[in-house]
């Protein structure tokens, strides 16, 4: 088999969230059309936590190249796909090394000024969205860019799909207690309407220190660290799936929630014009509320055409194709 480094940090292998998600489906895929999938990772001046002080963000993987190039030699490695572009260095060592952004330098990210120096001698890049790779070309010149989406689990989407399981008060939002997130927002939003039932996931156990902070509404269910098998049970009991994040590369929750066919609110940004479908209603703070209300009054209790789209535009076999074709063209 054809090893592929893939470089991310610590704590994106550490958490269920995103990232990891992507790696272990990344790499399942791949070992259909025989290519491995090496994880390789910084363990100095990193913590399972977060960034240390001092080692935030992208100087952070600075001072971890020689641990990255030494697991990369160890492997024997010759091609290498970064998610961080704090790596992008490494195509100095590696010539055949690709960026996957996880993050991009839009001013609604934090740390945003730190990334856009790296993004200037990016070359080559796999994105998830159309949007990524129009603003890469736009604001950085790079127009070696495929567009990959990141692929749901077919096998959970079909599995735990009934709607006669679907709760019709339900509010589900999946996140991060970051202000771009805006869990501060979905908290409101429960107080000023005591009767729906909302449940508010965190990808990591971190956030269950950190939610302490807010004042959580008796209507409000919290939960941490959820596995694929428990999102999809979840994403299936409810009617709504709300996102109100300032930007995303992709909102991953977003395109399972189309898989499931839930009535999606999400935010206007054009970040998201990909989730686009019939019963996907994009809003903005002035009209959130009101949307998800609506949403929720819906007489569909499912949206098939959500589904469909879903299936049609993000499945995991969208994403193993793509990759097929990727590979088959940069592993020559």
């Amino acid at each position: 088999m054809k090893k592929v480094g893939l470089v991310m940090r610590k704590i994106q292998f550490a958490e269920a969230q995103g990232p990891r998600v992507f790696a272990e489906r990344l790499q399942a895929l791949c070992r259909d059309f025989g290519v491995e999938i090496v994880f390789l990772s910084p363990e100095r001046h990193v913590s399972g936590h977060d960034w240390l002080p001092g080692y935030e963000h992208e100087r952070g993987d600075l001072v971890n190249y020689d641990v990255i190039l030494d697991q990369i030699h160890a492997h024997n490695i010759e091609h290498v796909i970064y998610t961080v572009s704090g790596f992008t260095f490494l195509k100095l060592f590696v010539e055949k090394s690709v960026l996957f952004p996880h993050s991009f330098p839009d001013p609604a990210l934090t740390g945003y000024e730190m990334m856009k120096p790296f993004y200037s001698i990016v070359d080559k890049a796999i994105v998830q969205t159309q949007f990524l790779k129009r603003e890469l070309g736009r604001n950085f010149g790079v127009t070696d860019v495929d567009v990959i989406p990141i692929g749901f689990n077919e096998e959970l989407a079909k599995r735990h799909f009934d709607p006669s399981q679907v709760v019709e008060n339900r509010v589900l939002w999946i996140g991060r207690d970051e202000e771009n997130r805006r869990p501060d927002l979905v908290l409101e939003y429960a107080r000023q309407n005591p009767e729906t039932d909302v449940v508010m996931v965190f990808g990591g156990r971190r956030y269950e220190e950190s939610m302490k902070k807010y004042d959580i509404p008796f209507n409000v269910t919290l939960k941490f660290a959820l596995t694929q098998d428990e999102i999809f049970a979840l994403m299936n009991s409810s009617k709504v799936y709300w996102s109100c994040s300032k930007f995303d590369t992709f909102a991953m929750p977003l395109t399972e929630a189309l898989a499931m066919g839930k009535i999606v609110v999400k935010p206007e940004h054009p970040c998201y014009d990909h989730i686009s479908s019939k019963h996907a209603f994009a809003g903005n703070e002035k009209n959130w509320f009101d949307l998800v209300n609506m949403a929720l009054a819906s007489p569909h209790r499912v949206s098939r055409e959500n589904r469909a789209y879903g299936f049609e535009n993000f499945s995991a076999t969208v994403m193993k194709q793509g990759y097929e074709k990727f590979f088959d063209q940069w592993l020559r």
